[in-house]
């Protein structure tokens, strides 16, 4: 096959009718689709690592909260959603995907997973920790509606990315970033500097973002360019 193979971190609902339910949100497989990927979606199962084995990168979903008991804290009461079978198997995929050299993107809960992997923290509510922030970051507009502008940092990656300094997003997080993990940098913040992008400091790409560009790649330069270029990453690791 000429067309990278995308593994895809799927949510779980841990109290479906029927019992535990995978799922995927189908923006996801049409962003890589359309930027010349094939998604290959990873069940929060112990096979996901057999899959990821035949993969050329690996895409982290958005979805619920990480149990704080992963970076070191315990629950305030403000962390909900969590699926203890979720927070291993993404954890375990991107150890993998690390040591494999793969291409990583990672959106919301995925940028957060990333910082998870690599010893970072959270803030497990940003309206309770950051009082002061004047911005929705669970914005009540619909997906597609651009609510806060973001911030890139000079020289990184995000800003080569998408080719500006400050562009509009789409929000929909209640948890972010607080510690930073040894390896990794900031790519961008928002006006309250709530950390909008990670990304790593050798050059491979790991990339990690806040906000939501599947709900945008249909229409928007910036998330087309994510999509595209994190693709590009895993073509170019196909072809070693």
């Amino acid at each position: 096959m000429d067309k990278p193979l995308i593994g895809i971190t799927m949510s779980r609902d841990e109290e479906f009718a029927i019992g535990a339910r995978d799922w995927i949100r189908h923006v996801y497989l049409s962003a890589i689709i359309e930027a010349g990927g094939v998604p290959v979606p990873l069940p929060n199962e112990p096979t996901a690592t057999l899959l990821l084995e035949m993969c050329h990168g690996l895409l982290l979903t958005g979805g619920g909260d990480f149990d704080p008991a992963c970076y070191g804290e315990v629950n305030h009461g403000d962390s909900s959603g969590i699926s203890v079978a979720r927070d291993e198997t993404e954890l375990g995929l991107l150890q993998q995907a690390m040591d494999r050299g793969l291409p990583i993107f990672g959106i919301c809960r995925g940028m957060q997973a990333i910082a998870v992997a690599k010893g970072g923290s959270l803030i497990q509510d940003v309206r309770h920790q950051m009082p002061d922030s004047v911005i929705m970051h669970s914005q009540d507009a619909p997906r597609g509606a651009l609510t806060h502008r973001v911030i890139a940092v000079d020289d990184s990656l995000l800003k080569r990315l998408v080719s500006s300094s400050e562009f509009l997003v789409n929000s929909f997080h209640h948890q972010a970033i607080a510690r930073v993990p040894e390896g990794m940098k900031i790519g961008a913040i928002s006006e309250d500097q709530v950390v909008e992008a990670i990304e790593s400091q050798d050059g491979r790409f790991i990339l990690g973002v806040q906000w939501h560009p599947e709900d945008l790649a249909d229409r928007e330069s910036e998330a087309k360019s994510l999509f595209a270029a994190f693709v590009a990453a895993a073509r170019q690791f196909q072809l070693g």
